[in-house]
């Protein structure tokens, strides 16, 4: 099958794409590449790849052309980077987002597999949240969430079908690692200081996914006829995987070496708070059989940051810091307020 992967040298990007291509798809990779300064370790592999450098606000029809299904990533992917400009979020998460599936439908486009996320529900934690419950979202992220479902929704019919994965908090290494997820940042802490450093009180509760098994949900999405996935929701992830911020901090203390649990100055409730069921996608999407844990997964980050090497200022500064990182791009002129580069073609790619 030929996909369209938005987001393609991203976080999860950089990981999904080497697995649809061992699946056997004809991959179209569609990227701004923000994020091309922020590689960890290896630079992240393309082969096999062809490269759009676009704006998803900015792909045409014609840029559709044979193309069979559309898996979408790209976006504003966090609640700081939403903070920044709510009106923005709007804009990139659910503007851009909605008139990207209007243009893949257009172009003859058939499946539409939207990257949600299980910050929809916000705040549950009082039950376990399936996806028939209710959006609760608290951070302009969320809510851009919620409503790009609402309007991929009113585009599905016989000829488009939109699927939507709610995936819980991703963690897991990458070539474009992100550091502002709790377990790789909990993680780089412990490497790095010794201290595994709250900065909430540690008593939320969070869905937690590999991005090697959100990837997995991707591509086993394509494996099922669309009328088993057509305008439907998954949590994406295991049940068994919801933790407390808290215990989250304890399995990555048990797994770096003469480390501790300790708290940020002024640590504070968090207002997102929910836990998930994930039954539904299992049953669902047979070839969907995710393998890892938190634990595992804080092992191979611990060991990933002993080879490569990483300091308290490189993960807390600007390189892997989204928010941070897209401020210096504003500031230096390199972006305009609107997330569009201001160099040209040439310049960007240098």
């Amino acid at each position: 099958m030929k996909v369209a992967l938005t987001g393609h040298r991203g976080y999860v990007g950089t990981v999904l794409a080497p697995a649809l291509i061992d699946a056997g798809h004809e991959v179209l990779g569609i990227d701004t590449d923000l994020y091309r300064h922020s590689t960890f370790g290896p630079a992240p592999s393309e082969e096999g790849i062809t490269t759009l450098q676009r704006d998803i606000r900015d792909v045409t029809v014609d840029d559709l052309a044979g193309v069979e299904a559309v898996l979408h990533l790209a976006g504003l992917s966090n609640d700081p980077l939403g903070d920044l400009d709510p009106d923005l979020t709007d804009r990139v998460n659910r503007e851009a987002t909605v008139s990207l599936a209007a243009t893949a439908k257009a172009a003859g486009v058939s499946r539409f597999v939207f990257s949600s996320s299980c910050s929809n529900y916000g705040a549950g934690v009082d039950s376990w949240l399936t996806e028939e419950s209710a959006f609760n979202p608290q951070t302009p992220y969320g809510r851009s969430k919620v409503d790009a479902e609402a309007g991929l929704h009113e585009l599905a019919d016989d000829d488009f079908s939109p699927t939507y994965l709610r995936s819980g908090t991703a963690y897991g290494f990458s070539p474009r690692l992100r550091f502002d997820l709790v377990i790789n940042n909990l993680t780089a802490w412990a490497s790095c200081t010794g201290a595994v450093m709250l900065k909430s009180d540690g008593s939320p509760w969070r869905p937690v996914v590999h991005v090697r098994d959100m990837s997995a949900a991707f591509v086993a999405t394509l494996d099922v006829p669309r009328e088993v996935v057509h305008d439907e929701a998954f949590n994406v992830g295991r049940t068994s995987e919801n933790y407390q911020i808290r215990d989250l901090a304890e399995i990555v203390a048990s797994v770096v070496p003469d480390s501790t649990v300790s708290f940020a100055e002024g640590a504070s409730a968090d207002t997102r708070d929910y836990r998930v069921n994930c039954d539904k996608i299992l049953d669902r999407l047979p070839t969907f059989r995710p393998e890892w844990t938190a634990e595992r997964g804080a092992k191979e980050l611990y060991e990933a940051y002993q080879r490569i090497g990483v300091t308290l200022e490189e993960f807390e500064g600007p390189t892997y810091r989204r928010i941070d990182h897209i401020r210096g791009l504003i500031d230096s002129g390199r972006l305009d307020s609107s997330l569009c580069w201001t160099e040209t073609a040439a310049e960007v790619a240098s």
